[in-house]
């Protein structure tokens, strides 16, 4: 028999995964994923070491976590779909808006785990598979029907979700690097790449949207 899920305890376990990893991310951008412990974490989320362990099962786990917290996993299928009627520009426009909204803010957490994620091939492995992969299904379904219904041409759905994926990631990095133009004007950046992707670079595509 299946057991019902009880509403209050769900709500009691999504707030404490939240501390947990409010906690986590403050203590991975402060000593990087390597240097931090368990123990940290607990300290700043203000539980006993062992409360972690009951909603994460390693420090890998949170890591995971927030990676995961980070690529919105959860309502990507809804962000990635147009409303009925809505102009293609604009939503992908307001797509980037909210994804940068909520990476550059966090730029510092990037900073101190990709090292890790790059030089640790379980991590890796557990961070494409499990957050990278199932973002481009996501991702390549809903190119699909826009390109099904007209809404786009005919393009290499695969690739040109990796690229647009890459251009975010790569402006990010370039930030990280210490890019003052990409610090100063990231929040021009949506509106850029929406022109570059639309309008192509061709003299005579210039056009005012709001």
């Amino acid at each position: 028999m299946t057991k019902t899920p009880d509403p209050i305890q769900e709500l009691v376990t999504a707030a404490r995964r939240k501390q947990i990893l409010d906690a986590a991310t403050q203590v991975f951008a402060e000593k990087g994923f390597h240097r931090a412990t368990i123990k940290d974490i607990a300290r700043v989320a203000g539980i006993a070491d062992g409360t972690i362990y009951t909603y994460f099962a390693s420090k890998t786990e949170v890591l995971l976590g927030i990676l995961h917290r980070l690529n919105e996993s959860t309502e990507r299928e809804q962000q990635l779909m147009p409303e009925s009627g809505q102009d293609l520009r604009s939503f992908f426009a307001a797509y980037l808006r909210q994804r940068m909204a909520l990476l550059w803010p966090n730029a510092e957490v990037f900073q101190a785990v990709l090292p890790e994620v790059l030089v640790n091939e379980e991590l890796r492995e557990l961070y494409y598979q499990q957050v990278l992969v199932p973002t481009f299904t996501v991702a390549e379904h809903s190119f699909q029907a826009q390109s099904a219904t007209g809404q786009i041409r005919s393009i290499d759905v695969a690739l040109t979700v990796r690229a647009i994926a890459g251009l975010l990631l790569g402006l990010l990095t370039l930030q990280l690097l210490g890019d003052e133009v990409i610090a100063q004007r990231w929040e021009e950046l949506p509106e850029v790449l929406t022109s570059l992707l639309f309008d192509g670079l061709q003299p005579g595509k210039e056009t005012t949207h709001e």
